[in-house]
């Protein structure tokens, strides 16, 4: 078997917020995700009932789910494992709804949610994002320096956005994140800029940002590969949200169509995948596939 790319779509980016007050039903959501050609989903796993009802929603369209929680203690952590246990989930995305500032205090949680992970046999990755155990960029690569192994779910875009990085991004600033990168075992894909979390992807003075994500996507994806099983499954979430995440005109509603940047993007991790199965270009030089936005 060969190692696969798959692409999910994040439920909580389906939805719309608009001003004019309608939002689709959950089945309406499912049903688009599936006709796009979706691989997956990324929805809570914190609710038996909310869990229950999405799987009765995604019966018989293939699509797998990234489970998504909160923990703040390592007991928080059972319950989504049970529920994923009960309905089986690609891996859980956990946000370390914790911010503590000694890496000697982070290191209990994290070593109990991994035993918890191993006991169950279900897949459990970090989540790199803001307000969590690993809003800072330093604090999280001196975790790994304690942890050299802790499985990452690598959301750039966070980092980007909280260390402002000057652009363009220096050698040191590209090494920081290089590093984040060699233990991301799956993707959230947004597209910051340093001083917004998430910015219109299809605007052309957008490009330099989008350029420097799918260098970083790059990189992660063939490094990803080095590593994985020759049948391991790469999970790349499209995740981009709505306001306040969106930028939004002076009508309080998005400057653009997410869903179609989502269709965008998903392409543009597609063809990213199947640059990286090829040999790396002599001299470093770029290897992403160029869109035209």
């Amino acid at each position: 078997m060969m190692q696969k790319l798959l692409i999910f779509q994040s439920l909580w980016a389906m939805e719309r917020r608009h001003t004019d007050g309608h939002e689709r039903s959950l089945d309406e959501n499912i049903a688009a995700i599936s006709k796009a050609g979706f691989d997956g989903i990324s929805a809570h796993y914190l609710k038996r009932h909310d869990v229950v009802r999405l799987n009765e929603a995604i019966r018989g369209s293939g699509l797998k789910i990234e489970g998504v929680c909160f923990p703040r203690s390592v007991d928080d952590l059972r319950l989504p494992l049970e529920l994923a246990a009960e309905f089986p989930v690609s891996h859980i995305n956990l946000q370390p709804d914790i911010r503590l500032r000694r890496i000697e205090d982070c290191l209990p949680l994290l070593d109990g949610w991994m035993r918890l992970a191993d006991d169950a046999g279900i897949p459990v990755f970090i989540e790199t994002h803001r307000d969590r155990m690993t809003t800072d960029l330093f604090f999280t690569l001196d975790l790994l320096d304690h942890r050299p192994d802790l499985p990452l779910l690598a959301d750039l875009s966070h980092f980007l956005v909280g260390r402002e990085f000057a652009f363009p991004v220096d050698a040191e600033n590209h090494a920081m994140i290089r590093r984040i990168l060699r233990n991301a075992q799956a993707f959230h894909g947004r597209v910051a800029s340093r001083e917004q979390v998430q910015i219109e992807i299809s605007f052309p003075h957008h490009r330099p940002w989008v350029d420097l994500f799918l260098e970083w996507w790059s990189y992660g994806f063939r490094n990803w590969r080095s590593r994985a099983a020759d049948d391991a499954e790469l999970v790349f979430t499209c995740e981009l949200g709505p306001k306040p995440y969106a930028i939004t005109g002076r009508d309080g509603n998005d400057t653009t169509d997410r869903w179609a940047e989502a269709l965008l993007l998903r392409q543009m991790a597609r063809d990213l995948w199947a640059v990286t199965a090829e040999p790396e270009q002599a001299g470093g030089g770029r290897d992403w596939v160029d869109h035209s936005l």
